[in-house]
């Protein structure tokens, strides 16, 4: 994150911004930031941190937060193993990382197929850093975080990808690495600094809580503003959540005509 960007970012009220992604997506599930830390130290000194006493996967770190509404933050020692430290850069990509070995005969037939998944991932790369935290995004206390994690169904999520096309559209491209889908996500995000959607996995349901229905997005919180302002513009051409559904036996052209002409 440049300087002027950071610089730019702890000027911006969360509570605002949060309050008005709800105006205009009303998200069930809470806002969260996503940060890394050289020093744990400093992760250690942000207000009402909490340090988990128990082994967890990263899911359930974003969970806490996102579910929850804590503040938490981990080091590797947090972790149950290599997938997820590696993911956010607490562990590098090692050999042993690399071969994907544990899931062979659960994830995937053989260990060519795991492996050629551990190659797909993105992720941190490791070697830099000490600790991570998630928060909730409202509460200002990772200012700025590095990235921020939205969960919202589909048709929440395309108006939210909508309101980030309002202006310097370009086509947004993601990928499907399966199982590990956090590397989709958080992980791509943070290596990348791009809009990161994924379809959470079977991990992350069932040790996340990120309900059936839900889609995630990760994103360094720069983009935030422009989104909004970008759904506050479709809101204003009748563009909104929830998206009534007009009936599939009616004259389409007087409801194409509201918005076209």
């Amino acid at each position: 994150m440049s300087e002027l960007i950071a610089s730019d970012l702890k000027n911006i009220d969360w509570g605002e911004l949060v309050d008005q992604l709800n105006r205009y997506l009303r998200l069930r599930t809470t806002p969260i930031g996503m940060k890394l830390f050289e020093d744990v130290e400093e992760m250690d000194q942000i207000p009402r941190i909490r340090r988990p006493k128990d082994v967890h996967t990263t899911d359930q770190i974003v969970g806490q937060a996102s579910r929850n509404g804590w503040t938490v933050g981990i080091t590797a020692d947090d972790l149950v193993g290599a997938q997820c430290r590696t993911v956010i850069g607490l562990a590098p990509r090692s050999e042993e990382w690399l071969s994907g070995g544990n899931m062979v005969g659960v994830w995937y037939s053989d260990a060519e197929n795991a492996r050629l998944h551990q190659e797909a991932m993105d992720v941190v790369p490791g070697g830099q850093y000490q600790g991570m935290a998630c928060s909730p995004l409202a509460s200002g206390r990772l200012n700025p975080p590095d990235i921020a994690l939205i969960y919202a169904t589909p048709a929440q999520m395309i108006l939210f990808i909508n309101g980030l096309q309002w202006t310097g559209y370009k086509k947004l491209e993601w990928g499907c690495v399966g199982e590990s889908a956090c590397a989709d996500s958080w992980g791509r995000a943070l290596a990348t600094g791009e809009p990161s959607l994924s379809l959470p996995c079977f991990a992350e349901r069932r040790y996340g809580g990120v309900m059936e229905d839900e889609l995630l997005m990760a994103l360094p919180p720069h983009f935030l503003p422009k989104i909004v302002d970008g759904l506050a513009n479709l809101s204003k051409n009748g563009l909104r959540y929830p998206i009534p559904p007009y009936g599939v036996n009616n004259d389409v052209r007087a409801g194409m005509n509201v918005s076209y002409g």
